[in-house]
C-alpha cells in the first residue's frame, strides 16, 4: 500500500482525525480596528447575484466583499514594510502550506492576564518538555481567545487604552524570526500581535520581525484545544491572489488518534 493510500485509509477509518481550525466567515466575523489615523478593512459581506429567480433561474451565487485580512487568514511577508521585497500570497512555498505544527498552550496565563506576552523562556521551557520547534513548521500559540470570537467587542477587548489581547513579547518575536526554524506563527486572536502592540518596541513586533524574516502569520484560529502539543500536520489553503498581502484561509489539522 502506498503512503497516500495509507493516509486515505487512516482518515476514512478515523485513525487520523481532521480538525477544522477555521472561524466561519460572515458579516459578524470580528475584524481588526486600528486607531486613527490608520485606515481599516471592511467587514465581510455577501452580495447576491441570483437565487433561482429571474436573474438566474437555476442557480444561486454571490459576489463577496472582504479584506485580505478578515477572519482566519494568512499573513505573508509583503503585508509589512519590513518584508516588502518578499513574496506575495500567490507565491507562498507549498511546503509552508502543508507543514508540521506544534501547539503551545498558555491559555491559563492569558486567562489571568489578557495582556500576557509570550517570552523566550516560555518557549524554551516548552521545548525542554516536548522537543524542538519543527523545522519549516508552525508554532500555534493557544490562549483560549477563540472562546470570545462570537462577539467583536469581547474578542477585541478594548478600552480607552486600546485593545487587551495576548501576544508575543518583542524579544521573543525577534528570536522566533531570527533564531528558530519555524515558517510561521499561528494565533487565536484577531492578529498575530498583542492588543497593546502599538506601544511595544518595535511596534507590532510579530509583523515587523517575522514577516521581515520571510516568515508567515495565521490568525483567528479555533479549536487548538483539540490538538496535542506535537504530532500535528497543518494544511493551510489561502486564495492565490497575485500581488496579495494575505488571504482568508481554510486551515485544517491532521492528528493521529
Amino acid at each position: 500500500m502506498s503512503l497516500l493510500d495509507g493516509l486515505s485509509k487512516a482518515i476514512a477509518g478515523g485513525a487520523i482525525e481532521i480538525v477544522d481550525l477555521t472561524a466561519p466567515l460572515s458579516s459578524s466575523t470580528p475584524i481588526l480596528q486600528l486607531p486613527e489615523p490608520f485606515a481599516n478593512t471592511i467587514p465581510f459581506r455577501l452580495e447576491e447575484i441570483s437565487r433561482y429567480d429571474e436573474r438566474g433561474p437555476r442557480w444561486y451565487w454571490n459576489d463577496i466583499h472582504t479584506g485580505e485580512h478578515t477572519g482566519t487568514h494568512l499573513d505573508v511577508p509583503v503585508h509589512w514594510v519590513s518584508g516588502k521585497d518578499g513574496h506575495d500570497v500567490s507565491q507562498v512555498p507549498l511546503k509552508t502550506l502543508v507543514a508540521p505544527a506544534v501547539v503551545l498552550d498558555f491559555s491559563a496565563r492569558a486567562a489571568e492576564d489578557p495582556d500576557f506576552l509570550l517570552s523566550i523562556d516560555d518557549v524554551r521551557a516548552w521545548t525542554a518538555e516536548h522537543g524542538p520547534l519543527p523545522d519549516g513548521g508552525w508554532l500555534l500559540y493557544r490562549t483560549g481567545w477563540d472562546a470570545r470570537s462570537g462577539d467583536q467587542e469581547d474578542f477585541l477587548n478594548a478600552d480607552e487604552a486600546g485593545s487587551h489581547t495576548p501576544g508575543v513579547a518583542p524579544g521573543c518575536a525577534r528570536w522566533l524570526a531570527e533564531e528558530t526554524p519555524i515558517t510561521g506563527l499561528g494565533v487565536e486572536t484577531v492578529g498575530t500581535d498583542a492588543g497593546q502592540a502599538p506601544g511595544l518596541e518595535p511596534m507590532f513586533p510579530c509583523h515587523e520581525l517575522l514577516l521581515g524574516a520571510g516568515k508567515h502569520g495565521l490568525t483567528q484560529l479555533r479549536n487548538l484545544a483539540s490538538l496535542p502539543p506535537t504530532g500535528v500536520l497543518l494544511l493551510v489553503s489561502p486564495l492565490p491572489i497575485v500581488g496579495g498581502s494575505g488571504s482568508p484561509a481554510r486551515v485544517l489539522a491532521l492528528v493521529e488518534r
